[in-house]
């Protein structure tokens, strides 16, 4: 996400400074000047702040605590409470629940015994994730019954986990909001999001004209809410889940720009990088226009020889390659293509056939 922060930021006639600890990180090569060190490296961050006037962060990597120290001798628009917040399911939670969003049961186990008293209190299956959330090494296990309890020792070992019952999802849905220090705000259009096993975002459905009204209205409000509450500048991300039985839950939030956010670059008039750019910088939010209905898959080592095999015969889709593949460690996302289409049915019939979507 950074690689496109930086696009954004230059286009509007910033000069950028990264701090990442990759010499060949996405953003390397965009970049005026990279500073190569840990993000909670403070000789790098110190380095950063003399160089900077406004500092951002695009994951959850940042240490919540070394900001609040340096938010002090700099700008940091985005603030350290998002950030905390989205760093620590409990806290996230904690957090929806103050504001009476609605959200699934859950509860937190820090020993095997909770974890068991909560397979009899919430039932099996449940879902099993690590407190603390970490974008590069996040996972999530599915315990069906107490004699699988011990899969969840890795994260009781690691300071926890959260548990929820395992959930009938008729639909995961996600909208992005921009928002400025002066209060005003701008709303992308909400879209539909697919995930693999192991809770990597593949797909990216931007069509959501079979929304009813009243769901639409909810969602927005839900994001209204979050928004103003987080007392942020940038983008804030709201992931819902849309139960079979016509409930709304709210699964995670972000205070940075989110890979569902992508499509935007290609099928919107601006981007979530270029809102969250003008929301940082406090900015007045432009109101998003949605040109036509697209679909954006991740690139990843299972598909990307096929989707490289496809760009010479579609030459209409939209590809983006983060870094060269020979420096792509592996288990990294690679990339991801668009495809804008005005018959949606048929574009996805389509991805069927080529066996890019199931």
């Amino acid at each position: 996400m950074a690689r496109f922060m930086c696009f954004s930021a230059k286009k509007m006639g910033c000069r950028v400074i990264a701090l990442d600890p990759d010499i060949n990180s996405a953003a390397s090569s965009i970049v005026d000047e990279q500073i190569v060190g840990n993000y909670n490296d403070g000789f790098g961050l110190l380095e950063l702040i003399q160089k900077s006037d406004i500092i951002t962060y695009e994951s959850e990597l940042a240490d919540a605590q070394t900001l609040d120290y340096l938010k002090a001798k700099t700008k940091i628009p985005q603030g350290v409470f998002g950030l905390e917040v989205t760093q620590d399911r409990r806290l996230e939670r904690e957090f929806l629940n103050h504001h009476l969003i609605n959200i699934s049961p859950y509860t937190v186990a820090y020993l095997i015994s909770e974890v068991r008293e909560a397979g009899r209190s919430l039932g099996y299956p449940l879902v099993v994730k690590n407190i603390h959330r970490d974008v590069l090494i996040d996972s999530h296990y599915v315990i069906c019954s107490e004699a699988e309890v011990d899969k969840a020792v890795p994260f009781v070992q690691q300071g926890g986990c959260l548990i929820e019952p395992f959930l009938k999802i008729q639909r995961e849905l996600f909208i992005t909001i921009a928002v400025n220090k002066k209060g005003d705000y701008t709303l992308f259009p909400i879209v539909e999001t697919k995930h693999g096993k192991n809770g990597e975002l593949k797909e990216v459905y931007a069509s959501y004209d079979d929304l009813s009204e009243d769901l639409e209205n909810q969602i927005v409000l839900i994001g209204k809410v979050i928004a103003s509450e987080l007392n942020t500048s940038g983008v804030i991300g709201v992931e819902l889940f849309l139960m079979e039985n016509g409930n709304l839950y709210v699964n995670e939030i972000s205070t940075r720009p989110h890979e569902a956010g992508l499509f935007t670059m290609d099928s919107c008039n601006f981007s979530v990088f270029d809102t969250h750019i003008k929301g940082i910088c406090n900015l007045p939010m432009p109101e998003i226009c949605q040109f036509i209905p697209s679909i954006s898959i991740m690139i990843s080592e299972e598909n990307v020889s096929l989707i490289t095999s496809l760009m010479t015969k579609k030459r209409n889709w939209h590809y983006y390659f983060y870094k060269p593949q020979n420096l792509i460690s592996a288990h990294t996302q690679i990339g991801h293509v668009t495809i804008l289409s005005d018959n949606f049915a048929e574009t996805k019939q389509e991805l069927k056939y080529l066996g890019l979507i199931k």
